[in-house]
């Protein structure tokens, strides 16, 4: 008699261990993989460093992946899409940068 009672009380717990994991897994599956952006926090004069974190590529970063990135990180925060001004300019700044397309600030 014990013996019908100890298989059932098995094979309830091996469904409800599989109900579980299968669940997991899909919870799992429908996480939404977030890449983290560059925190904030803009210093008064940009470096590579900086424009590298801006965009999310190394600082000797191809120009393909420098410009792809770009475009990315652009249509993120574009202002037309509600997006910040003062961003998208920090945005192309730190293109600019690391193209080596900036300009040379004199003063007069």
């Amino acid at each position: 008699m014990t013996t019908p009672l100890v298989m059932g009380a098995a094979v309830g717990s091996v469904a409800l261990g599989a109900r579980y994991l299968v669940r997991a897994w899909e919870a799992f599956k429908v996480a939404p993989r977030v890449r983290r952006f560059y925190p904030g926090g803009f210093e008064s004069v940009m470096t590579r460093r900086e424009a590298a974190l801006i965009l999310g590529v190394r600082e000797r970063a191809a120009i393909e992946k420098i410009k792809e990135a770009h475009r990315r990180v652009m249509v993120a925060n574009h202002p037309d899409a509600g997006g910040s001004h003062y961003i998208a300019s920090k945005i192309n700044e730190a293109k600019e940068l690391l193209l080596g397309k900036t300009k040379s600030h004199s003063a007069f």
